[in-house]
């Protein structure tokens, strides 16, 4: 594994992400930001933000799948959240929850979240895109 999450001392402990991680491959994978497209290009999950987050998280693992890699090899995460307010972040947490139950893994790496005003097609509430790292 090229990937080593860590929570150096003098910062916060987060639940759903480390702060850190160090990455000792030699390939960067670049997964551009997943919606909550199904593989038939169908919105999974309209109007549900859990449903969409676990959706991301899914087709971010098959992107990486794809180039022989996993959750285990990505170094960084960036969340882009339609409309954010800290009120939503109970429904964010039970789509990663749900997406780590389905793909059996813990998915923490450092992550960003942001708040945007919209994504490409209004029925689309959030989007991830990821940077991994393998041998």
């Amino acid at each position: 594994m090229a990937i080593t999450l860590t929570n150096p001392t003098g910062l916060p402990e987060i639940d759903v992400y480390r702060q850190v991680s160090v990455a000792t491959g030699s390939k960067l994978v670049f997964v551009a930001g997943q919606v909550a497209w199904g593989a038939d290009g169908v919105t999974v999950g309209e109007g549900d933000l859990s449903a969409q987050v676990e959706q991301c998280y899914v087709n971010v693992a098959t992107a990486l799948a794809g180039v022989g890699a996993s959750f285990d090899d990505v170094a960084k995460l960036n969340v882009h959240v339609v409309d954010w307010t800290p009120d939503k972040m109970p429904l964010l947490l039970e789509g990663i929850s749900r997406a780590s139950a389905r793909l059996g893994t813990t998915t923490a790496p450092p992550a960003t979240l942001l708040g945007v005003a919209a994504l490409d097609v209004p029925e689309h509430l959030v989007e991830i895109e990821a940077t991994a790292v393998i041998d």
